[in-house]
């Protein structure tokens, strides 16, 4: 089994549920047309899953979780927007769905934690039907800079990308994408590139709190003291960094994300 690098404590999942089909995965929308059977792999809360689903309805869509922590929040998403999706745990680099099975299997942000992830995309290819999509989109850790300087932001940066490491996965997963995709054997490939942007005073509330909590209360913390990478009070600063960005009236920040569209 794979290391999650952010686990799914509260501060993570608050920046998961704001994920929409609009905001995180925008490439994929000329390819969606209602009827199409989609696989969300790595669905966390279902927020892009339930959105996919109004989308192609009245399509069969699936989301699955390498854990089920997050599957009731995702089932309740479902129910209370009104669309019919199935969540389940499964495993990327062994989907129990058969050979042939969806239109489009879609995986946001999954591939930047997988030790192998041009097995995983062998999987998500196996699954798809002749004529479909997989579609995958990551961040590019490195590529994140913001504004104004903190040391405890470069702390934070370079802090992430050894844990990210230790976990043998792989954080700056967006400029890969095209690579692991050709390992795999797949060349029928159209690469893009998006981003996030925080700038507004509510933006970088919302994304400086949830990454202060996750500094001291998530599994990355966790991994980061138990591997000897950082002390509690690295931590702690680190958070405070957050907070002090999350207060500066010039607080912008940017993240470059890789995504691709692979025609199978």
């Amino acid at each position: 089994m794979d290391t999650y690098t952010h686990g799914h404590a509260d501060p993570v999942l608050q920046s998961h549920r704001w994920r929409t089909v609009e905001n995180s995965a925008a490439y994929l929308v000329p390819a969606l047309r209602p009827g199409l059977d989609v696989l969300d792999v790595g669905c966390g809360p279902g927020t892009i899953t339930v959105d996919l689903a109004a989308r192609v309805a009245p399509g069969r869509v699936v989301g699955i979780d390498v854990s089920a922590e997050p599957l009731a929040e995702a089932r309740d998403a479902a129910a209370a927007a009104g669309v019919d999706v199935s969540f389940e745990v499964g495993d990327v680099y062994a989907l129990a769905a058969a050979d042939d099975s969806f239109d489009v299997v879609h995986a946001h942000q999954v591939l930047q934690h997988l030790s192998d992830p041009v097995a995983a995309l062998r999987e998500m290819a196996r699954v798809c039907r002749p004529g479909g999509i997989v579609a995958v989109r990551d961040v590019d850790y490195a590529a994140t800079t913001w504004f104004p300087a903190d040391p405890g932001l470069d702390r934070w940066l370079a802090l992430y990308e050894r844990v990210a490491r230790a976990n043998g996965a792989e954080p700056d997963a967006g400029r890969r994408l095209l690579s692991w995709a050709h390992a795999a054997g797949l060349r029928d490939t159209a690469a893009t590139a998006g981003t996030y942007c925080f700038a507004s005073p509510d933006e970088r509330q919302w994304w400086g709190r949830s990454w202060a909590g996750r500094a001291t209360s998530s599994a990355f913390a966790g991994q980061a003291l138990s591997y000897g990478l950082a002390t509690p009070a690295e931590l702690r600063e680190i958070a405070a960094a957050w907070l002090r960005w999350a207060e500066s009236d010039d607080g912008w920040l940017g993240m470059l994300h890789g995504e691709l569209l692979i025609g199978v």
